[in-house]
């Protein structure tokens, strides 16, 4: 973490950077240390740029005093929202400002017929307020799960169905943005456009010179509009000049796909468009491109919403994974196909749009013929094949070798020909690269997978480079850069591209925008040929769980650590950092550092809870690898886990020993002493004490273990260690002990309830996991499995926990030979249809734990939510609580920091809020401002058992039987 030294050995200006901004801003929020500035410095892009100094910024005024000091010092500055961008736009080697952790603003206008947007939205986040409304945003990257929409504007980034009419150069209505000078300018307000107009006469006139300078040259005029039909971002919206006549207005389209080189977008507010939804979707087989391109052709016009072209090596990258379509393994070479959806309103426009698409196609031959599905399952499994085609090459490239994916767009008339040239690019530079894309737009996508580090490569790829833009250009008249922005990548080739002409036009923008070269500088327009293989970022070893990562950031959203220190992605980054110096020997100095700062960085405030494999294209948990980094600081001393293993009863006796007499000094200190006392000696032991909060919970009671043998159905109960430790919160009237509420409900659902034998001493070994003890872990693991077949005499018995972590630690390590039931699965399947149950008016918050949303079981939290309130409110703003077993009292900054949007995310009236981990409703509670208590006992307080003449509660008709659940 960041030391006085580090301010101290800043360059000059960046030195005298810091310590005036130091004046306005919090320490926190200047980034000076070298593990974060190398981390957060990283992109998904192939270059690697360590910026000097990483400003966080939360405020429009923020901005403009960060741009008025880097301007008197010459120190440029690189904008960055998620940084998922993939040319290198969002790397620099000076000043980096985030607006990450900040600028989440939203205002839904017109009836979701606009929306305004801060920078730092999460695109799919703007999406699910718009989705109520049946409306989402035009853009639609394959990012949109982590990407913000300050990048989503300032790269004019598209996607698979929105083409050129809904990208945000067409849908942006207006926009908040603040120059290179400092100026304001709200694009949206009559009252700003005038005072700009007044107050900037030169940049008006200058943008008036340049718009009339078109109009008077039509060949360059026809040039410009021919270029924008198909998709285009190399280079500045020089189109904006074409279509609008107030300054005000180009300069507002200028801004789109400016890459942070003109100004900062504080705000931009977007027509939506409709989000249908119903859905068709066909995957057509075809001999070779020229066919499926001939059919694009004859699609275009048609109710069609997407095609993407597969070509024959990436279908063969995915054929062999589970849940493909078995036709893609026996195509012949050559082959290629198209993935085409279409979308209606109303299930019943869907059969005649079909009909049309079929028609339209008809006249090309195929190799099967094309079925089009409107059921969800099946549909989504066509689009896996499209959306594993790049985590496919991410996964299977050697190690040490790094992703690239380029982006080019053609007129459609020349699609098949382009395909089948660049194929042979490939292979003739010795590239085994993949090729697919969104065939409606001409826009293709390549991806191969060069080894920077190696001898040669470099020169390699440049000579591929060369290649394949002077065949995109001059050859097709195509787009070097269709939706991933110019960045470093092709700013060489803009001339290339546009001519000398027009790209002297776009230099004048800079000049007129940024005249000292403030923003961004080297990207989107660059006078140095070889820019484009300067930095080139190269992946080495680290570990075999962090290998495959390719960068992308698509993590970040998950990790409740995101605001607080590392996220995923910069975790693995500063691990290959230590890596390659461990390797090298180069700067042992700087290595320890790394090592040292890692410890609270990277490892103590890793919840280790696993989402973010849940978003890694390749699959990879982070959090694995932190609980390896665990094992090996333990060595091989293992004694005292081993105690607590062989002695599990005595430890659980002794944590409950321990709420006790916390409970008894909160009767007598009070709230605010105790929370004091316990916070000073957090300090004073350098973490090692736990802070107690006034969620703490009291000492549980012991499970009731007679009187559950009813004569009915069998079903065998696990209290977790957790839920035979902890009770409710001292100030929880009404809450009860978690196995109480489960005993309560099994009984009124007429389920005789069996217990494991020696239930004390049993444990899933989840604690001994987390802190990096696996063979302790698996030692408990085997125990319960053990006990829990003898109880449910091998199986024969539906056994069910109460504790989801605690669920998702055994089905993993029991291997499905005995199955276990979450506590929310089965009062779904089996209790629901047992009881009868009366709703609680008034809203109440659902929050599922991250081993539930492993499982795939959100769908079943709400549904056991909804069956018992009349409203129900499951947070999107909040992910995994960060509570992490027990780091919610000893980092208690991971919990508050994940949870810092929950308060402000509850409805009013909202008095309650359920999940089913009682650690993560210790920390649910403290920052909620309301109890969080499990599930269950909602249900049981709804439940009353079903009197013979009720009438038979809806269950569907497949509706499993207890010994269905059983098995």
């Amino acid at each position: 973490m960041a030391h006085r030294d580090d301010v101290r050995a800043l360059p000059e200006p960046y030195l005298r950077l810091h310590e005036a901004l130091a004046r306005h801003l919090p320490g926190e929020r200047l980034v000076t240390d070298p593990l974060r500035r190398l981390a957060l410095g990283t992109d998904a892009s192939f270059y690697r740029l360590t910026p000097r100094l990483v400003v966080e910024v939360r405020t429009v005024e923020e901005v403009r005093r960060v741009l008025a000091e880097a301007a008197r010092l010459g120190t440029p500055v690189t904008f960055r929202a998620a940084g998922t961008s993939l040319s290198g736009q969002a790397v620099t080697d000076s000043v980096l400002v985030r607006v990450t952790g900040g600028w989440r603003g939203m205002r839904v206008l017109d009836g979701g017929a606009r929306i305004a947007l801060e920078p730092g939205v999460i695109g799919a986040d703007a999406n699910a307020v718009l989705a109520p409304l049946g409306r989402k945003l035009g853009p639609d990257p394959a990012s949109i799960g982590a990407c913000m929409v300050g990048g989503i504007a300032a790269n004019n980034a598209s996607g698979m169905c929105c083409g050129t009419a809904q990208n945000s150069y067409r849908t942006v209505a207006s926009m908040r943005l603040v120059l290179a000078d400092g100026t304001e300018l709200d694009t949206g307000d009559p009252a700003s456009r005038a005072a700009f107009h007044a107050a900037h006469p030169e940049l008006v006139a200058g943008l008036q010179s340049i718009r009339a300078e078109i109009e008077a040259d039509p060949a360059l005029r026809r040039r410009i509009v021919e270029k924008f039909r198909i998709k285009n971002t190399t280079g500045y919206a020089l189109n904006a000049f074409v279509d609008f006549e107030d300054p005000v207005d180009v300069l507002l389209h200028l801004m789109i796909g400016s890459e942070g080189t003109l100004g900062f977008i504080a705000e931009v507010t977007y027509h939506t468009v409709p989000e249908h939804a119903h859905k068709a979707s066909a995957l057509a087989l075809f001999a070779g491109v020229g066919d499926a391109a001939r059919a694009t052709m004859l699609l275009q016009g048609g109710p069609v919403a997407a095609v993407e072209l597969m070509d024959r090596a990436s279908l063969r990258s995915v054929e062999a994974k589970p849940g493909m379509p078995p036709e893609l393994a026996g195509l012949p070479d050559g082959a290629a196909a198209l993935l085409i959806e279409t979308r209606a309103a109303t299930p019943a426009e869907l059969g005649p749009q079909v009909d049309a698409l079929l028609a339209r196609m008809a006249p090309v031959p195929v190799l099967a013929p094309v079925r089009f599905t409107a059921v969800k399952a099946e549909y989504e499994r066509l689009w896996d094949v499209r959306r594993g085609l790049f985590p496919a090459v991410g996964a299977a490239r050697p190690i040490g070798t790094t992703v690239v994916i380029e982006d080019v767009a053609f007129p459609i008339r020349h699609l098949a020909d382009a395909t089948v040239e660049l194929q042979g690019l490939l292979a003739a530079h010795g590239y085994d690269g993949i090729i697919f894309g969104h065939a409606l737009d001409g826009n293709l996508h390549f991806v191969f997978t060069p080894d920077f580090g190696a001898e040669g490569e470099v020169e390699r790829y440049a000579r591929f480079m060369d290649d394949v833009c002077t065949m995109v250009a001059r050859k097709y008249d195509g787009s070097l850069k269709g939706e991933h922005g110019t960045g470093r990548n092709v700013a060489p080739f803009v001339e290339l591209e546009w001519g000398a002409k027009a790209t002297g036009l776009m230099r004048r923008v800079k000049r007129l925008l940024d005249p000292v070269g403030l923003l961004n500088p080297g990207v989107l327009l660059n006078d140095d040929p070889h820019a484009h293989l300067r930095h080139l970022k190269a992946l080495p070893h680290a570990h075999p769980i962090l290998d495959r990562c390719i960068e992308c950031g698509f993590c970040e959203p998950r990790c409740p650590s995101r605001d607080l220190t590392l996220t995923p992605r910069q975790r693995i980054v500063a691990q290959r950092e230590i890596a390659r110096l461990r390797v090298t020997g180069e700067d042992p100095a700087a290595r320890e550092r790394l090592e040292r700062d890692y410890v609270y960085l990277g490892e103590e405030t890793c919840a280790v809870d696993g989402l973010c494999a849940t978003a890694c294209p390749v699959g990879i948990d982070t959090g694995e690898h932190t609980k390896w980094l665990r094992a090996q600081a333990h060595g091989d001393g293992g004694g005292a886990a081993d105690l607590a293993a062989d002695r599990f009863a005595a430890v659980a006796a002794g944590a409950r020993a321990g709420l006790r007499l916390a409970s008894a000094a909160h009767a007598v200190l009070g709230t605010a002493a105790l929370s004091g006392l316990t916070r000073g000696l957090h300090r004073l032991s350098a973490g090692r004490l736990p802070v107690w909060n006034e969620a703490t919970p009291r000492a549980a009671r012991a499970p009731r273990l007679d009187g559950t043998r009813r004569g009915g159905d069998r079903v065998v109960y696990f209290p977790s260690c957790v839920s035979r430790t902890m009770g409710p919160a001292r100030g929880d009237a009404e809450g009860v002990e978690v196995h109480a509420a489960m005993l309560s409900l099994l009984g009124k659902a007429g389920f005789d309830v069996a217990f494991p034998a020696g239930m004390e001493g049993l444990c899933c070994g989840m604690p001994f996991e987390s802190k990096g003890w696996p063979a302790q872990a698996d030692r408990k693991s085997r125990e319960l499995e053990a006990a829990l077949l003898e109880a449910s005499e091998g199986g024969r018995h539906p056994v069910v926990f109460d504790t989801s972590p605690c669920v998702y630690r055994m089905r993993k390590a029991a291997g499905g030979r005995i199955a276990i039931h979450d506590p929310v699965e089965l009062i779904q399947r089996l209790v629901l249809p047992r009881v009868s149950l009366t709703r609680v008016p008034g809203p109440v918050a659902v929050h599922v734990p991250c081993s539930a949303v492993k499982l795939g079981l959100g769908p079943a939290f709400r549904a056991v939510a909804e069956a018992c309130a009349e409203q129900v409110v499951i947070p999107r703003e909040v992910g995994c609580c960060g509570f992490a077993g027990d780091r919610g009292f000893t980092h208690p900054e991971l919990n508050a920091s994940a949870l810092a949007p929950l308060a402000a995310a509850l409805p009013a009236g909202c008095a309650a809020g359920f999940s089913s981990s009682r650690t993560c409703e210790i920390g649910l509670s403290l920052h909620a401002g309301v109890p969080y208590r499990p599930l269950a006992w909602l249900v049981d307080r709804c439940a009353s058992p079903r009197a013979a003449r009720d009438p038979e509660p809806s269950v569907p008709p497949d509706a499993p039987t207890v010994k269905e659940i059983a098995r």
